[in-house]
C-alpha cells in the first residue's frame, strides 16, 4: 500500500508538495484553486517526500531512503516566496528533516548505508528553523500563525504579520522539533523560543478549571475562543507536554500535563465520549459533536498509563468507523455524521497501535485489519489513495495529504511488525505528532537551556496523585489478556442504539414513582397530557393561522424552579431538533461511480440530485454506458437517439430547464442523465453542491434519474470516453462495493492507465451549525403532528442562544445508550443520569434559583455565539 502511494507520488507529482490521486498530477500552490487554510501546509518544498523520509526506514526501505535523501538535498528549496503555516511547516517539514537525520545517522553507524552522509539534512533543518524564528517576534512569545519563507513577517512583500489570533495547538506544538534542533546543533535559541510559548500558554490557562481555550490572541493573551476539548485546535498541545517531559526530562512539563489531564478527565471525558466544554463554566458542554482529531487521545492515555478510558473511547470510535467505513471529520453525540469528509487521517491507527502495545490484545490487530481493508476497498484509486469527500456516498476528493504517508503506514506497519521486522529499536525513539522519530538520547545532549520549574511560579499544585514515572510503552496487563475485552464489552452497542443498561435505569426510575421529563422528540401537540406538562413547565402553545404551532416559554410561569429547568431543557431540545430536521430535509448528495475498465468502481464522483425523477435512495440504482447527446445541451429533440438508446445520456447545462433536458433524453430512450456544468473549470472543491429544480410544472412524467456534475468532475467522464470509448457508470445514492469478478479481470498494468483517465474528487455536503440570536424569549414553531419547527425566534426571559452549548444538552447527549424501543416503545429516549430520573434532584447537582442560572448563562452568550460560527 505504501509503495502504491509513494510510487505514484514520485512518478506523477514529485517535486510538487502533494499528489492529486484522481487527476494523477502534483498539487502546486497557486496553480490549483485555493482551498483556504488547507493550502498553508504547501510551501513548494516537496512536502510529501520530506514527510515520508523516516517512514521509508521504518518499512526497511533503506535503499529508497538513501535515494530520497539525495533528492531532498538536490531539489528542495526552502527559500520560496510562499506564505506557510508555522505549525504545519514545523511538524511536517522541520520534523521530517529531523526524523530523516535521526535515522540517517543511525544507518551510518550501522555501517552499510548512508556512509556519505554528513549531517546535510540537519543543516537544512537549521536553515528552516532560522526562517521560522521571526514568527516569534511578539510580546507574548506566541508565534504568528503564518510566515513567508522568503520575506518573513511584516515586510510588505511578506503578505503576513497582520494576524492577531492563533490556535493553542499551533503555538504549543513546537517544543519537540525546536528542542531537538537545539540539542542536535547546540544552538539553544530554538528550544528557548518554544519553551517561552509553552510558558505563556500555561500562564494563560483558566485558573479555576485548568483548561485552555482553542484560540488565543498572540499579542494580549486573551482567549478568543473559550471552548476547550482534546480535538482540533488543542490536541497536540497536550501531547507535546507529556512527550516533552519524556524527551527533555523536565519535570515542569509533566506537572503541567498532569494538571491539564486531571481537568480533562474531570470535565471533558464523559466515557466513552470526549465533549468540548467552556473553560469558565466547565460543566457546560460547548457543542454536541466531536471531531476526528480527538482519535489520537486514547494513544496519549496509553502513554500516560490510564488504560480504561483509552479502551472505552477507542471502542466508541471503532464502532463509528464500522458504521461509516471511516471516521467522519465530525460526528454527533448520537453518532450521526456532522461533517462528512475523511482526509485519510491517521490518529485512530495511532491509538490502535499504542493500545495493542499496551494490552497485547489481538482484537486490535483485527481493528487494524479493518482499517487496511477499508482503505484498499474505498480509498485506493489507480493513482494512489484518495481522501473521502463524503463517507456517506463513498465519493472521493482529489487529495492525498503528506501525513497519510508519514503516519498511517508507519503505525499500521508497526502494529503488525515483529521485532525482527524493524532494523532498529523503535523504543529508542519518541514519535512527534507527525510520527517523526526523535532519539531519546537527546535528553542528555547539549542541555544548555535552563530547566527552572516555572510551573510553580504560577500556582501551588497538589501533586500527591501525580505519577512521576515514565509513560508506559510495554504491555501493561500481560497476565490478564481479557482485561481490555472486559472494558469494551459494555460498550459494544453504543453506536447501534441497543441499550440494556439504559432500560434498567428507566425501569428503576419507574418503580420509584418518578416520571421521566417530557423530551422534545416525544412531544405531540394533540396529546392533552403533554399539554398539561408544558403548562407546568411554563411553556405555552399557540396555534398560528398558517397551521403551524408555536411554543413559547415564560420561566416565571413554571410551577417550580425544577419545572422551569425541565422547560429550559425541553425548549433547547426542541431548537436542536428543529435545526436537525431542517438539515435532514435537504436532499443528500448522490454518487456517480465509474465501474468499467480500468476504474472498476474505484472512482466515485459526488453528484447533485434532482427534484424530479426517481429518488435514487428509494429506487434501484441505474447502471449503463454513457453517451453524449446531440445537441449537447439537450434542449431540443435529440438527433442521435440511436446513440443514447438504453444508455445514460451526457448533457451540458444551460439554455433550457433541467426538466426539459430530462424529457428530451427520456424520449430518445435514455435510461438516465448526467448534466455537466457549462462553467468551465467549476469544481465541487470550490462550489457548493445544489439540487436541479423542476420547471414549475408537473414533472411526474419524468421517470429516469438525473444527476448533476460540475465541469471538473464531468471532465473525468469525458476524458475517459476519449481514452476508452466505452465507459460504464453507476448512478446511486452512495457508492457500491466493487464487482469482484471485474476486479479479477483487471490487468496488472491498469493502475498506470490512470494518467489518461483523469479522476476527480466530489463535493460533500458540509453541515454548519445554526447561528442563534441572543433572545429574551424562547419559542419554537411546529406542525401539530409531525415536528417540523420553522423558526427559533425568541420572546421571554429565557435565553436560547446557546443552542449548541446548553447544559441540559449535556444530560441529553452523553447517554451511552441512545434511543431504545424496548418497554413496548413507551420510552423513546432514556434519562441520561440518575439525577434525571428524580424530580427532586435538579440539573447541575444542586438546586439553583432560575434567576441565578440565567445570570450565569448571560455571561457566556457572546462566547457561545462565536462558537456557533466555528469551523474545524
Amino acid at each position: 500500500m505504501f509503495d502504491h502511494a509513494y510510487g505514484n507520488y514520485m512518478e506523477h507529482a514529485y517535486p510538487a508538495d502533494e499528489l492529486m490521486p484522481l487527476t494523477c498530477r502534483g498539487r502546486v500552490r497557486g496553480q490549483e484553486p485555493s482551498r483556504g487554510d488547507v493550502d498553508d501546509a504547501l510551501g513548494k518544498f516537496s512536502l510529501t517526500l520530506i514527510d515520508s523520509l523516516d517512514t521509508l526506514v521504518v518499512l526497511n526501505k533503506t535503499k529508497e531512503f538513501e535515494d530520497a535523501v539525495r533528492k531532498v538535498l538536490r531539489d528542495v528549496n526552502l527559500d520560496n516566496d510562499v506564505v506557510v503555516s508555522v505549525f504545519e511547516t514545523n511538524i511536517r517539514v522541520l520534523g521530517g528533516l529531523l526524523g530523516g537525520h535521526s535515522l540517517a545517522i543511525m544507518l551510518k553507524e550501522k555501517g552499510e548505508y548512508m556512509q556519505w552522509y554528513n549531517d546535510e539534512l540537519l543543516q537544512m533543518a537549521k536553515q528552516l528553523g532560522y526562517k521560522l524564528l521571526p514568527a516569534f517576534n511578539t510580546t507574548s512569545g506566541l508565534p504568528y500563525p503564518r510566515i513567508n519563507l522568503k520575506f518573513g513577517i511584516r515586510k510588505p512583500e511578506a503578505r503576513t504579520g497582520t494576524e492577531t489570533d492563533t490556535c493553542t495547538a499551533c503555538a504549543g506544538t513546537l517544543i519537540l522539533e525546536f528542542a531537538a534542533l537545539s540539542r542536535f546543533t547546540g544552538a539553544t535559541i530554538f528550544e528557548e523560543y518554544a519553551r517561552k510559548a509553552l510558558d505563556f500558554l500555561w500562564e494563560k490557562r483558566q485558573r479555576s478549571s485548568n483548561l485552555v481555550g482553542v484560540t488565543i490572541n498572540i499579542h494580549t493573551g486573551d482567549w478568543v475562543r473559550k471552548d476547550s476539548g482534546v480535538g482540533a485546535g488543542i490536541d497536540s498541545y497536550y501531547e507535546y507536554l507529556l512527550k516533552a517531559y519524556v524527551l527533555l526530562g523536565d519535570d515542569s512539563f509533566l506537572e503541567r500535563f498532569n494538571t491539564h489531564y486531571d481537568a480533562i478527565m474531570r470535565y471533558i471525558s464523559q466515557p466513552p465520549l470526549l465533549l468540548d466544554v467552556h473553560i469558565h463554566k466547565p460543566m457546560l458542554n460547548a457543542r454536541t459533536w466531536m471531531d476526528a482529531l480527538l482519535a489520537f487521545f486514547p494513544g496519549l492515555q496509553v502513554l500516560k498509563g490510564d488504560i480504561r478510558p483509552a479502551i472505552e473511547t477507542h471502542e466508541m470510535l471503532y464502532q463509528v468507523i464500522k458504521k461509516h467505513n471511516f471516521l467522519p471529520e465530525a460526528f454527533t453525540t448520537d453518532f450521526r455524521v456532522h461533517w462528512a469528509q475523511h482526509p485519510l487521517r491517521p490518529e485512530f491507527a495511532e491509538s490502535t497501535y499504542f493500545l495493542y502495545k499496551a494490552t497485547g490484545d489481538p482484537y486490535y490487530l483485527e481493528v487494524g485489519k479493518t482499517l487496511i481493508e477499508n482503505l484498499n476497498k474505498y480509498a485506493r484509486v489507480p493513482c494512489g489513495f484518495a481522501a473521502m469527500k463524503d463517507v456517506r456516498t463513498g465519493s472521493h476528493e482529489d487529495r492525498m495529504d503528506s501525513f497519510f504517508l508519514a503516519e498511517m503506514f508507519k503505525y499500521l506497519y508497526l502494529l503488525f511488525a515483529d521485532k525482527e521486522d524493524i532494523i532498529f529499536d523503535i523504543e529508542d525513539y519518541i514519535f512527534t505528532t507527525e510520527a517523526h522519530l526523535l532519539p531519546l538520547w537527546l535528553s542528555t545532549t547539549n542541555q544548555r537551556v535552563s530547566k527552572k520549574n516555572t510551573t510553580s511560579e504560577y500556582t501551588e499544585l497538589d501533586d500527591s496523585n501525580f505519577d512521576w514515572t515514565c509513560p508506559n510503552t510495554q504491555i501493561l496487563f500481560p497476565n490478564d489478556p481479557l482485561y481490555a475485552q472486559s472494558i469494551r464489552e459494555p460498550l459494544k452497542n453504543v453506536v447501534d442504539k441497543s441499550c440494556p443498561r439504559g432500560i434498567i435505569r428507566v425501569e428503576e426510575s419507574l418503580r420509584s414513582g418518578a416520571k421521566p421529563p417530557l423530551r422534545a422528540r416525544d412531544f405531540m401537540a394533540t396529546n392533552p397530557e403533554h399539554l398539561e406538562i408544558l403548562k407546568k413547565m411554563g411553556v405555552s402553545l399557540i396555534h398560528l393561522k398558517d397551521g403551524r404551532v408555536q411554543l413559547v416559554q415564560h420561566a416565571i410561569q413554571a410551577a417550580s424552579s425544577i419545572d422551569a429547568e425541565d422547560g429550559l431543557r425541553f425548549m433547547q431540545e426542541m431548537i436542536e431538533l428543529s435545526s436537525q430536521q431542517q438539515k435532514e430535509q435537504q436532499l443528500p448528495p448522490r454518487a456517480v461511480q465509474i465501474v468499467s475498465h480500468p476504474f472498476f468502481g474505484r472512482v466515485v464522483l459526488t453528484a447533485g440530485p434532482a427534484q424530479f425523477g426517481p429518488d435514487l435512495s428509494k429506487h434501484k440504482e441505474t447502471r449503463g454506458f454513457v453517451a453524449s447527446s446531440k445537441p449537447y445541451n439537450g434542449c431540443s429533440e435529440l438527433t442521435n437517439p440511436e446513440a443514447v438508446m438504453g444508455k445514460i445520456a451526457l448533457i451540458q447545462r444551460g439554455q433550457c430547464m433541467f426538466a426539459e433536458k430530462a424529457r428530451n433524453i427520456q424520449n430518445a430512450g435514455a435510461i438516465g442523465g448526467i448534466v455537466i456544468d457549462d462553467n468551465e473549470g467549476s469544481s465541487s472543491d470550490t462550489a457548493p453542491l445544489f439540487q436541479m429544480a423542476g420547471d414549475g410544472k408537473d414533472t411526474d412524467d419524468i421517470t429516469i434519474p438525473m444527476l448533476f456534475l460540475f465541469s471538473k468532475e464531468g471532465g473525468i467522464i469525458l476524458d475517459a470516453i476519449r481514452e476508452y470509448e466505452e465507459v460504464e457508470v453507476l448512478l446511486s445514492d452512495k457508492a457500491k462495493d466493487r464487482d469482484p469478478e471485474m476486479e479479477n479481470e483487471e490487468q496488472p498494468s491498469s493502475e498506470n492507465d490512470s494518467q489518461s483517465a483523469e479522476q476527480i474528487a466530489s463535493r460533500s455536503q458540509e453541515i454548519d451549525l445554526v447561528d442563534q440570536e441572543s433572545p429574551e424569549e424562547s419559542s419554537v414553531n411546529s406542525h401539530p403532528e409531525a415536528l417540523s419547527p420553522v423558526d427559533t425566534d425568541s420572546a421571554a426571559s429565557v435565553s436560547s442562544s446557546e443552542q449548541d452549548s446548553n447544559p441540559m444538552e449535556n444530560l441529553e447527549t452523553t447517554s451511552l445508550d441512545g434511543e431504545c424501543t424496548d418497554l413496548d416503545n413507551q420510552l423513546q429516549e432514556q434519562p441520561e443520569t440518575e439525577e434525571d430520573s428524580n424530580p427532586n434532584v435538579s440539573w447541575g447537582k444542586k438546586a439553583q434559583p432560575i434567576d441565578s442560572i440565567l445570570a450565569d448563562w448571560n455571561e457566556d452568550i457572546e462566547a457561545f455565539e462565536m462558537m456557533d460560527k466555528d469551523e474545524l
